[in-house]
């Protein structure tokens, strides 16, 4: 495992991180505690150090659970988020800063997620969703600095809005942000084109989400493909969308001149190109899906000419509205 600078964090996270959603047991079904667990250990044990969470997953199940390893692991870094406190994804511009993230929401869902971890601080406090609109306005600011000066967090992020790379470039000049979350993937290749760039100028640590596009980038969404009633993937990949999905990946497979099964490795490098990249968190509920993915960083970014190859399949779907 190699391991980056996540911005001026100065903390050294693993390039494979631990995506913490599917272990949460709701919108992703078929998690079983233990396995999840056995999971996490063994990313450990792979040298994964960073596990990114949320207290929405499974209502502050996914947390519990990896406040045991973190317990466990006190080495390991944990990030978590806050909900807004209307519910409203993705933020829009012309909410008021104060109904979503207000100093008293902050501090109170931070609190709860402290208890949930069952930790005195918590290493990367994020906000769940964001709009640049908010820069000068609201409350939020005041809490995360109460939070900082109180010792319960130590450094602040924000997890970008879906499909909306750009939606946090005024938040990222500003200098209030230690980290950004943000989809990247082979067929979502936005955040090449202003935000990296602006990342790397402030020093602003950058986790990169969804690197498999929710499973499309695996190559087992294929047009027959059955998802367990209740799994947000029946949505994600409604009407017509597998199929759509199963010819984008044959076609990228041919072109890398590589079988389908071999695709989520090529696309996990992929997003380990951009130096502006800190980590890539990756959902693993399983042991064989641990030890794949976490031996992703050995392999090292993807060579420049398959690169190449790939820029011409960025594809703006935007299913996540």
């Amino acid at each position: 495992m190699r391991y980056r600078k996540l911005g001026r964090t100065g903390l050294e996270v693993s390039e494979i991180g631990f995506g913490a959603w599917g272990i949460g047991a709701d919108a992703w079904k078929g998690a079983v505690d233990e396995v999840s667990l056995a999971a996490m250990r063994r990313a450990i044990e792979l040298g994964v150090n960073f596990i990114d969470t949320a207290i929405v997953y499974g209502s502050g199940h996914s947390e519990e659970l990896v406040g045991k390893i973190k317990r466990e692991h006190p080495e390991v870094i944990v990030a978590t988020k806050i909900n807004p406190a209307n519910w409203e994804w993705p933020a829009k511009y012309t909410t008021p800063a104060d109904a979503a993230f207000s100093a008293k929401h902050v501090v109170e869902r931070t609190e709860q997620s402290l208890r949930n971890l069952d930790v005195e601080v918590i290493d990367v406090q994020q906000f769940h969703v964001w709009s640049d609109s908010w820069v000068d306005q609201g409350s939020w600011l005041e809490g995360i600095e109460q939070l900082k000066r109180d010792g319960k967090i130590r450094f602040f992020g924000v997890s970008l809005n879906d499909a909306e790379a750009g939606s946090a470039q005024k938040l990222v000049e500003s200098g209030l942000v230690d980290t950004v979350q943000v989809i990247y993937n082979v067929f979502d290749q936005a955040a090449d084109d202003d935000l990296f760039p602006a990342c790397e100028r402030q020093d602003v640590g950058v986790i990169v989400r969804v690197p498999l596009d929710e499973g499309a980038l695996t190559g087992k969404v294929r047009p027959d493909t059955v998802f367990a009633e209740g799994d947000f993937r029946n949505d994600y990949f409604s009407g017509d969308r597998k199929e759509q999905v199963w010819e984008h990946v044959q076609q990228i497979a041919a072109d890398l001149g590589i079988e389908v099964d071999e695709l989520p490795r090529a696309a996990l490098r992929f997003c380990l190109v951009p130096d502006a990249v800190s980590t890539v968190i990756v959902g693993m509920r399983s042991l064989e899906h641990v030890e794949a993915n976490a031996a992703v960083s050995d392999a090292g970014p993807l060579p420049t000419e398959q690169v190449e190859l790939l820029r011409p399949h960025r594809w703006v779907h935007q299913w996540y509205h």
